[in-house]
């Protein structure tokens, strides 16, 4: 196999690879009763400070509707609360809960051991060409956006 076909064959199946992985280690009995996709917007709502509904959607890479559909069902279990803002009153708030909080950390720690398993056995040559090769992939798919 030459290196066309090695990172073709690879690109391929970690995707899907990665996320089976991800839908399994995410989605445990605590959290059954959310997607993978719901942990992804309680990731992008994060836990610093609440954010406007535009500014979650624009991070996501989904319109303000197709995000306020999800929120609602988020909103329904409890795991956002919404609020109007203190300044403008027109202007919809959206944060976690004390359970959307411990969702975050369980995705955050997800991501944490992904990303420690994959940089464990490199060396410090071998992961900045790692960091720049997937830097150069992420632009490539950027652009297509």
């Amino acid at each position: 196999m030459n290196h066309y076909e090695a990172i073709n064959d690879v690109l391929v199946h970690l995707f899907n690879e990665i996320l089976d992985l991800e839908e399994r280690a995410l989605i445990t009995p605590e959290y059954k009763d959310i997607s993978v996709n719901d942990m992804h917007i309680i990731d992008a709502v994060g836990i610093q400070q609440q954010k406007n509904m535009s500014t979650v959607a624009r991070t996501l890479g989904v319109t303000v509707g197709t995000l306020t559909i999800a929120v609602n069902n988020l909103v329904k279990k409890g795991y956002i609360q919404r609020m109007r803002s203190q300044e403008d009153r027109r202007v919809v708030l959206i944060s976690l809960t004390e359970k959307g909080e411990k969702a975050y950390r369980h995705h955050q720690n997800f991501h944490e051991k992904m990303v420690l398993a994959v940089l464990k056995d490199l060396n410090v040559e071998e992961t900045e060409s790692l960091t720049r090769a997937l830097t150069k992939l992420q632009k490539f798919f950027r652009s297509y956006q």
